[in-house]
């Protein structure tokens, strides 16, 4: 049974770093343990693809976590993942969802632009993403996003929003505060030496955001 993905939460991506796909799995088993909500597997130059995605699905599957591959649809679909990410160059998501099934999980990047996230949510995404926000290793030439994008898409959107690029703990929280739902983070939980401890560091920023949002709608 596939899994939907998540309203609010850590969006762990992973990197390639990685000596052997053991040290992979026991790095995405502990970020699930310190608290990520969805896991996506993200690798430009895969060792072995089939193998590593379908081992990080037994581990997901097990934790109740969905499981998001970066890009390639036809991994998704050969594997049975709950979805995938797609990047303006990828597969258009029109194409995604044909390919994949009915209820698979289809996200958007979408950079600075709400008119990009409109059109994803008209055509059936499942979450959109906006960024980058801060300076980043894995993208360090990526355009920037504004936190005022986050506000426009968060009174015009019904779908989860998700902030990435340079998220911290220290951060993250400007970004909750501004319309994001989720925080999709790689070094910060992925390059510590302790993927359980740095996805934990995470939550607090989860639960404040609630309850600010809960005072809000005070009447």
């Amino acid at each position: 049974m596939r899994l939907p993905f998540p309203r609010s939460g850590l969006y762990a991506i992973t990197r390639e770093a990685y000596p052997d796909e053991q040290a992979l799995f026991d790095a995405v088993a502990a970020a699930i343990r310190g608290g990520a909500a969805v896991i996506q597997y993200r690798a430009k130059t895969p060792r072995d693809p089939l193998g590593e995605t379908a081992g990080l699905l037994a581990i997901c599957r097990a934790a109740g976590v969905p499981l998001i591959i970066n890009d390639d649809v036809d991994l998704a679909r050969r594997i049975g993942a709950d979805g995938v990410h797609l990047g303006k160059e990828d597969m258009s998501l029109t194409e995604a969802r044909a390919t994949l099934w009915p209820d698979a999980i289809v996200g958007v990047s979408c950079y600075d632009s709400v008119d990009l996230a409109i059109q994803a949510e008209t055509c059936g995404a499942s979450y959109v993403a906006f960024g980058r926000f801060f300076p980043s290793k894995t993208k360090p030439d990526a355009p920037c996003a504004r936190l005022e994008t986050l506000a426009e898409a968060k009174s015009r959107l019904r779908i989860p929003i998700v902030a990435i690029g340079g998220i911290t703990p220290e951060n993250g929280g400007l970004l909750l505060k501004a319309g994001a739902d989720l925080l999709a983070v790689i070094e910060a939980v992925f390059g510590a030496p302790d993927p359980g401890v740095a996805a934990a560091a995470f939550l607090p920023l989860f639960s404040e955001s609630k309850s600010e949002s809960a005072v809000s709608e005070m009447p």
